[in-house]
């Protein structure tokens, strides 16, 4: 692919699965900034990369960033669990 190809390619937001391998850092800190891309193989589109949406965003069951070093207590997780299913 030429070099014109390729950043018109870029600028699209079409990347090689190879390339995104390659540099999979460079990917998420474009996709963290709202990007979104359509990854190729053999010239295929594969699937699409998009950011998370904030609005769907994700529920915290139990945050075992805060945890001691013991871990957390089984009865908090079953607590966390029992509060989902309703």
């Amino acid at each position: 692919m030429s070099k014109s190809v390729t950043r018109t390619a870029k600028k699209a937001g079409i990347v090689g699965l190879k390339e995104l391998r390659t540099d999979m850092e460079h990917y998420i800190a474009r996709i963290d900034r709202g990007e979104s891309f359509t990854v190729v193989r053999r010239s295929q589109p594969i699937f699409r990369l998009t950011p998370v949406d904030d609005e769907a965003g994700w529920e915290t069951v139990v945050d075992l960033t805060k945890v001691h070093s013991r871990g957390v207590p089984a009865q908090t997780v079953l607590d966390a669990l029992r509060t989902m299913r309703t």
